[in-house]
């Protein structure tokens, strides 16, 4: 519920959109009459939603910080419109910041592994029973992700999209090779190039690059992608409604610990980067976190009961080539012991919530 004292304005609605498509300036206009009748007025918060619909209101929001101090939150699924519109990006007046899922903080007790990993983290998804949850995570993925997306005229045919959609998700975690896609979708793979920027500008994929000692021969490899929930990666692989085999639990777990990760790193403001590694030969490490060019931690992520050595090569390579990183292995209810002298086996969210924040020392 919106306190009294915070001016909502909502764009989703068409009559509002067109309102202020119209009449750019009766923003300005309304917010100084609330203003007038606002008992402290060095108090006043505006909230808009949905403001890349209409990016050129923050010109008058520009305007009204400067002019009135008037704080803002102004809220958007998509940074793409903003950024490749030309507009008023509020530069060293605003500050960023990306919401996630829920994540087992916020959810505390409420929080259930298997769930996360079958129907995921959405708020709303979260507080429904089993059978509406899968109901929702279908029609969000049909109608959202995919019509949504061309409403808004981030694509030019839905066809190939919504079967890059479907791709990218089986495709999840991967390292990709744009042009198997580009030849499953049958389009070009600059076209997948452009698909899965979509994805990170409206925030539905993370992008995981390979770490390498060059920067510029990072720059140039094979990126890996998540998508954001890992609900949303079951509903368009069509794996809501049965168990998840071992392979696909394995797959979600990494992504739902992953994205874990970057909720942490994000909300705590910490100065972290992650990647990759991977050798021509097929020896590689999940998660590289990194601070700048300095590796912090060697992460591995497993699902299985059981984690032993045997199950570590390509960890232990990349540690005999490292020998002042520490690494780690996450499972699910893992007791914290030390295989050899240099990896730390432990449990994913005590990691998280324990280990993360100190790394960079």
């Amino acid at each position: 519920m919106i306190q009294q004292d915070v001016l909502y304005i909502d764009l989703l609605p068409q009559r509002k959109f067109l309102h202020y498509a119209r009449h750019v300036g009766s923003l300005r206009e309304e917010i100084l009459a609330w203003l007038k009748k606002h008992p402290a007025p060095k108090n006043a918060l505006c909230i808009i939603d949905e403001v890349q619909k209409l990016p050129a209101l923050l010109d008058e929001v520009h305007e009204l910080i400067e002019s009135f101090g008037i704080r803002f939150i102004l809220t958007g699924s998509s940074a793409r419109k903003l950024r490749r519109g030309g507009a008023n990006l509020l530069a060293g007046r605003a500050n960023t910041y990306h919401l996630y899922p829920l994540t087992f903080g916020e959810l505390g007790e409420q929080f259930d592994i298997e769930q996360a990993m079958r129907t995921g983290c959405l708020p709303v998804a979260w507080q429904l029973s089993a059978d509406d949850r899968r109901e929702f995570l279908i029609a969000y993925t049909e109608t959202y992700l995919k019509e949504e997306i061309a409403a808004e005229g981030l694509v030019r045919q839905i066809g190939p999209f919504s079967r890059f959609m479907d791709i990218a998700a089986s495709c999840d975690g991967e390292t990709i090779n744009y042009s198997n896609i580009a030849r499953e979708c049958a389009v070009t793979i600059k076209t997948v190039q452009q698909y899965y920027q979509i994805l990170e500008d409206t925030f539905l994929a993370h992008k995981i690059p390979a770490w390498r000692r060059s920067a510029r021969k990072r720059l140039v490899a094979h990126p890996r992608y998540y998508l954001f929930d890992c609900g949303v990666s079951n509903a368009l692989c069509h794996t809501l409604g049965r168990a998840l085999n071992a392979r696909t639990r394995g797959r979600r777990f990494e992504q739902l610990v992953i994205t874990q990760l970057l909720a942490a790193i994000h909300y705590n403001r910490l100065d972290y980067q992650l990647h990759y590694w991977r050798t021509n030969h097929g020896a590689e490490v999940d998660i590289l976190i990194c601070q700048g060019e300095r590796i912090l931690a060697a992460v591995e992520i497993k699902s299985m009961a059981r984690i032993g050595s045997e199950k570590l090569t390509g960890l232990h390579s990349f540690l005999a080539d490292q020998p002042t990183v520490p690494g780690y292995v996450l499972g699910i209810d893992q007791p914290t012991r030390l295989i050899g002298e240099r990896v730390q086996v432990m449990d994913w969210a005590r990691f998280i919530s324990q280990n993360l924040p100190g790394l960079s020392g």
